[in-house]
């Protein structure tokens, strides 16, 4: 038996759209602050985890776009990619439990640079209509928590008053689809809907009925 994911996608996908149109208009207004453009790959090295309907879309567009050799080798990187990632968030779990600054240690690894394994030789994004929203948005203000956020080589300044997305409403409506979507298949584990797991890792899981509980 094969998962049906279509009408959460329809979703998801209505989500991106409403994304991708906030991200145009802002650098429609703001056309010398906006630095994106092709093979600008700065968003590709940075460190960051998705929900789970971004990484069974995600997961799904890959293994409708590729086969084969060219599979293998993404998924070999992918592999590797989610290794690293893996030790350095235990490390940095041990670091919490030896008493250190959680904020400061989220800080420490947010200056680290990991090269996406979706980010092919030329630069460019293999699977670039399918990228998570976090790269859309990636080059416009936003904020968490609070904090705001800019790419470091926009040319918006840091604490200037310019239009921003609020990153905490957008993380809400990725779950509130993620949990009808767990909801929906009827998948045992019910708080599966509020995991966040990075690129790498979606790419090399099967998200099949034993991942789901079903």
């Amino acid at each position: 038996m094969s998962i049906d994911f279509k009408t959460h996608f329809t979703k998801y996908e209505a989500l991106v759209s409403m994304i991708d149109g906030i991200f145009n208009k802002v650098k429609a207004e703001y056309p010398k602050e906006v630095f994106c453009r092709e093979k600008c790959s700065d968003c590709c090295y940075a460190i960051f985890d998705i929900t789970i309907i971004e990484a069974v879309y995600i997961n799904h567009k890959f293994n409708e776009k590729f086969s084969g050799t060219k599979k293998i080798e993404f998924i070999d990187d992918a592999s590797k990619v989610d290794r690293v990632l893996f030790k350095m968030k235990r490390d940095a779990y041990m670091q919490v439990k030896e008493g250190k600054n959680e904020l400061d240690i989220l800080a420490q690894m947010s200056m680290e640079r990991i090269r996406c394994p979706l980010l092919g030789a030329d630069n460019l994004c293999v699977l670039y209509d399918a990228r998570p929203i976090t790269c859309r948005l990636y080059g416009i203000p936003t904020s968490s928590s609070g904090t705001s956020h800019i790419c470091g080589r926009t040319n918006f300044n840091q604490g200037g008053k310019y239009p921003t997305v609020n990153m905490d409403t957008v993380y809400s409506q990725l779950q509130l689809i993620s949990a009808e979507m767990t909801a929906a298949i009827k998948a045992q584990n019910i708080k599966i809907c509020e995991m966040l797991i990075p690129v790498s890792m979606a790419l090399i899981t099967d998200f099949n009925e034993d991942f789901f509980g079903i």
